[in-house]
């Protein structure tokens, strides 16, 4: 690759990454909907359970955050969901809770 080439290419690049709206979005949303999918098994697609499982879509971010850092020291005791919070960075479920509560319910 030509340097000239290459450096438009580093710029453009920094330019990108230094953008505030890029920073102000925080996790990339496609990202942290791809961790939520993973919910979907007991909590329904977009946070929507079939009866018998609790649904998420539209529930409060503190009471979830709470719950699933709970179940991730073991404070709150379960027979999955620790293991499943364990898999993720506190910020991670963070950005989890914030788009389930996004969601309509």
């Amino acid at each position: 690759m030509k340097p000239a080439l290459k450096m438009s290419f580093l710029a453009l690049g920094w330019a990108a990454l230094a953008s505030p709206s890029v920073w102000a979005q925080g996790e990339d949303a496609l990202q942290v909907r791809s961790w939520a999918a993973a919910c979907a098994n007991c909590h329904g697609t977009n946070g929507h359970a079939q009866s018998g499982n609790e649904s998420l879509a539209g529930g409060n971010k503190d009471e979830m955050l709470k719950k699933l850092l709970d179940f991730k020291s073991g404070r709150k005791p379960a027979t999955l969901m620790h293991q499943l919070a364990k898999g993720y960075t506190d910020e991670q479920l963070a950005a989890i809770v914030g788009y389930f509560a996004a969601q309509k319910k």
